[in-house]
């Protein structure tokens, strides 16, 4: 079990170390998915990521520490998110570059809707964004989606309701939809979509797990599975 303290630990600078601290006191309560132990594991998973790509340690810790911080689902606005990193790390006596290079890779990882453009991360970012949606699959992911369909109030699932290819941020946000239709919506389409072979390779056997785990709840929903 990874804890803070552990992660501290591991961490290869104060200034990593420091930002890890920060995102826990400001995530903690979190009750979407999005709270200090999601950040933890992607912490952990992006440093092996970064091990395995030879990408810059420090710049890949930061970027995890920091990615879920004001979050656009949570604010509405897609810019808070890499404002409120790049001003913790001014703050913080981090130099100008290192600054807008994190905000520029925060800006980017989150997923918007399939149908909207990509922005380009560095190899450091590219990691970050792979860890962060290898915890949107598999057991974990699973959980995340049905706890923050929740904290949203969204139904499990009604069949009525069709699956939306969000082409637009606003309409990724506003749509309702039902926690299953996630599935489609996203988390189905994050396997294809990493950067690192390091990640696809882990990406397959999760993938593989939710579809079992979808196929099986439309079964229970249609009572197929006690005829």
């Amino acid at each position: 079990m990874i804890t803070l303290e552990a992660a501290e630990q591991a961490a290869t600078s104060e200034l990593a170390r420091a930002a890890l601290r920060h995102a826990a006191d400001e995530l903690a309560g979190d009750s979407s998915g999005h709270d200090p132990s999601h950040v933890l594991r992607v912490f952990r998973s992006a440093q092996g990521l970064a091990r395995a790509e030879g990408a810059d340690l420090e710049r890949v810790e930061i970027i995890a520490a920091l990615h879920d911080l004001k979050d656009f689902k949570f604010t509405g606005d897609t810019s808070t998110g890499p404002h409120a990193a790049y001003a913790w790390l001014i703050e913080s006596g981090a130099d100008e570059m290192l600054a807008t290079g994190v905000a520029n890779d925060i800006a980017g990882i989150s997923f918007k809707g399939a149908g909207t453009p990509l922005q380009p991360l560095s190899l450091e970012g590219g990691c970050v964004q792979d860890a962060d949606r290898l915890d949107a699959l598999g057991a974990i992911g699973i959980a995340r989606c049905f706890a923050y369909g929740g904290h949203v109030g969204r139904p499990l699932f009604d069949p009525s309701v069709p699956t939306v290819n969000h082409t637009t941020v606003e309409s990724y946000l506003q749509t309702q939809g039902t926690s299953l239709n996630h599935f489609y919506e996203k988390l189905f389409l994050l396997r294809s979509r990493m950067n690192t072979a390091t990640a696809k390779n882990i990406a397959d056997a999760r993938h593989e797990f939710m579809e079992k785990f979808v196929a099986q709840f439309l079964d229970e929903w249609n009572g197929k599975d006690s005829e």
